[in-house]
């Protein structure tokens, strides 16, 4: 019989707070865990949609960060925040471009070239602004993930959560 509070695979969120806890208790540095969650945010905000989780799984491979902290960066573009992700990044490429026309779509055009005309326009602001906001949210974002690493790890006082090994290599 296996008990919900020691598999990390049973039970809902005990097993959910079992592997938080492992992750946040890395046998890594925190600086090295708050450098890949702060290169998931930057994929986050990447403009380079459809191709996440793969920018994902190459930056662990290249660079052997861990999975789990970038997959949790890049997981703040999720369904849920990917609308207001999108108008943030091409209000910001359209402000630093200068340009105050405001996206319009016919719906009446739904061939590929219609959408391609009406969607290429918009291309630069949105681009500029993806990689303006990449920038500016791994830079933000790994202090506060270095704070938080630290801080936890410092007061945290369950010993049995056994720490997860560093990441040699994937593949």
């Amino acid at each position: 019989m296996t008990d919900a509070g020691k598999h990390p695979s049973a039970g809902g969120t005990r097993s959910f707070r079992a592997l938080l806890r492992q992750v946040l208790h890395l046998q890594e540095s925190p600086q090295r865990t708050a450098l890949a969650f702060a290169l998931g945010i930057f994929i986050a905000f990447s403009p380079a949609y459809g191709l996440h989780t793969a920018m994902v799984a190459l930056c662990t491979w290249l660079f052997g960060l861990n999975f789990l902290a970038l997959l949790a960066g890049a997981f703040v573009n999720n369904p849920w925040t990917i609308i207001p992700i999108l108008g943030a990044t091409y209000w910001t490429g359209a402000l630093l471009l200068g340009r105050t026309d405001v996206p319009t779509f016919d719906w009446h055009d739904l061939s590929f070239n219609g959408i391609y005309d009406q969607v290429l326009p918009y291309a630069g602001p949105f681009v500029l602004g993806g990689l303006v906001l990449s920038v500016l949210g791994a830079l933000l974002s790994y202090p506060a993930a270095y704070f938080f690493l630290v801080k936890y790890r410092h007061h945290s006082a369950d010993p049995t959560a056994a720490p997860l090994p560093p990441s040699d290599s994937v593949g």
